[in-house]
């Protein structure tokens, strides 16, 4: 019996010698829990910035400006006869308009008030090719075209300039618009000459009526026609005549010949469009 006894004993320290050797096992600890995502809210577009243009655009209108002279420069020719006359209108980007814009509001001593109004293109194609002969047809009028694209200027007064035909002293060749001018006989005695028919109208913002000024520009007007002398401002050299006439655009010093005759004739003429009664 007690030899049967000692492998037993034996056998049971073996065994729990060996479950004292095994290492426990491991227990992970527990995962914390994962934290929500957070979505920034959407930041919001900041405003764009009103320019200073818009701010003044923005405001009351005492003097809405519109011109519309500079889109077309006329080259001509004379001879003797009515027979040997030439005439092309070549497109130009002189900053005409730009001038008009400019001596208004240095005559008013920047106003804020004055605002420049901008009008689709071929708005004035009625009142410079118009149709009607003998009987006006009011589409073709200033103040019906100025209305027609006003609507939202609100302005207490428009100030339109444009340009005009006339004829030539002691001849009757017509000059158009604004441009410059060849006259002579064969190609040997001939002078060439720069002019500017700006004429400036006046309409009321309300009733779009015309605002008549007959006296506006008198005094400088006799004085001109009673010049003794050829005005120095109009002459130019035969060098200077664009030939052929598509050369005019690019033609610098005609470019600043026929800008300094403009602003004579537009600074000649404001003063009395641009007072009060």
């Amino acid at each position: 019996m007690i030899r049967f006894a000692a492998p037993v004993i034996v056998l049971l320290s073996s065994l729990a010698l060996a479950a004292a050797q095994t290492p426990p096992a491991t227990i992970a600890p527990p995962t914390p829990p994962s934290k929500p995502t957070v979505k920034k809210a959407a930041t919001k577009p900041k405003a764009a910035a009103v320019k200073p243009a818009e701010q003044m655009n923005s405001g009351p209108c005492r003097l809405g400006v519109i011109s519309a002279i500079g889109e077309h420069y006329s080259v001509q020719k004379f001879g003797v006869t009515i027979f040997e006359a030439e005439a092309k209108e070549v497109p130009i980007d002189w900053g005409l308009d730009d001038l008009v814009f400019a001596r208004v509001r240095a005559a008013t001593n920047n106003d804020s008030f004055i605002r420049r109004i901008a009008y689709p293109k071929g708005a004035f194609d009625p009142f410079y090719h118009a149709k009607a002969i003998f009987i006006p047809d009011p589409k073709e009028t200033l103040p019906v075209i100025v209305k027609g694209f006003t609507a939202n200027a609100n302005c207490d007064r428009y100030l339109v300039a444009t340009t005009f035909k006339t004829k030539l002293p002691n001849s009757n060749m017509t000059l158009n618009g604004i441009g410059t001018y060849n006259q002579g006989l064969g190609s040997l005695i001939r002078h060439s000459h720069l002019f500017a028919n700006v004429a400036i109208t006046l309409i009321d913002g309300r009733s779009y009526e015309q605002i008549k000024r007959p006296l506006t520009d008198i005094g400088a007007n006799l004085a001109t026609s009673m010049r003794l002398f050829e005005d120095p401002i109009t002459k130019l050299d035969n060098s200077l005549f664009p030939d052929p006439p598509e050369t005019a655009s690019t033609n610098a010093a005609l470019r600043e010949r026929t800008r300094a005759l403009v602003l004579e004739r537009i600074d000649r003429s404001l003063p009395g469009y641009l007072k009060e009664e």
